[in-house]
């Protein structure tokens, strides 16, 4: 693992690192906000999975999370959203929504996607190992994640196959049904198959009508996003919540898609992880 950079903010340190990524295999960055307190003892961590054509930079730079973080002790790990590298398959015209930056957080079974194209082992596994092994001023099994659009989908989907993992988790304007949306049934088609039985594993409303978890999550959604109709439906989420599950849905008049819109609401969801966080030591 190479340091890449090391900067100061808000008392804490924003790193950036390098390494050889085994399950997907190719040379991937992470990025790594490590608050004050971690000099003086572990500290928990929340997993940020970014959304379509972002990398592991968009939520450093444009969230504004590290203020929060810091003030309560949480530190923030972004990967990127997916392989990279010359050897990695990308959609042959170059769509924003396929390959390069849309990893969708699945494990590919499909070629030429299925070797490289294992997101939800780098995430679920991989990432969390290197966390534990490398990094002393982390406790790592003390763990929540969220995340944006396709990396809404990613957080609430990986939180619900792996309730004892995390916390809690949360999502900005999540993809919560990609099996009957266009960018799901694309990425889902090319990545999995034509079988939609397979996709169920990858649908956070197939897996939350049926899951016995009860995993705290909270969702927020801008009412002026433009891809809140035919990409996003957060209706089917919700009509997919059995009785009493522990999800709280925010909707938010005249917000959009973007990371103005998260970096409105980041310290309302990084006071809901830290609630989590402190009531499971």
């Amino acid at each position: 693992m190479e340091q890449v950079s090391d900067i100061h903010c808000f008392g804490g340190r924003q790193l950036r690192y390098r390494h050889r990524a085994t399950s997907l295999p190719c040379t991937m960055n992470f990025s790594l906000f490590l608050p004050p307190q971690a000099e003086r003892a572990p500290v928990p961590i929340v997993y940020w999975l970014s959304g379509l054509t972002c990398t592991d930079e968009n939520f450093v730079t444009k969230a504004g999370a590290q203020r929060v973080a810091a003030e309560l002790g949480i530190a923030l790990l972004a990967p990127d959203t997916s392989p990279r590298g010359e050897q990695v398959p990308d959609d042959p015209a170059a769509a924003y929504d396929l390959g390069l930056g849309a990893g969708f957080y699945v494990n590919a079974t499909q070629a030429p996607w299925a070797e490289h194209y294992r997101m939800y082992d780098y995430v679920v596994d991989e990432l969390p190992s290197l966390v534990a092994s490398s990094f002393a001023e982390i406790d790592a099994s003390r763990a929540a994640i969220m995340g944006h659009s396709m990396g809404g989908h990613g957080a609430l989907m990986i939180a619900l196959r792996n309730p004892s993992r995390y916390a809690s988790a949360s999502a900005f304007a999540p993809i919560c049904a990609p099996s009957q949306c266009p960018w799901g049934i694309k990425a889902f088609t090319h990545y999995l198959g034509d079988d939609r039985s397979r996709w169920a594993q990858y649908d956070t409303c197939a897996l939350i009508a049926g899951t016995e978890a009860d995993i705290p999550m909270r969702v927020d959604q801008g009412e002026a996003d433009q891809f809140l109709e035919e990409q996003l439906m957060p209706e089917k989420l919700v009509a997919a919540l059995p009785p009493g599950y522990p999800l709280s849905f925010h909707r938010h008049a005249g917000y959009d898609h973007s990371y103005f819109f998260i970096a409105s609401f980041i310290e309302q969801h990084l006071r809901f992880h830290d609630l989590y966080l402190k009531a499971n030591p």
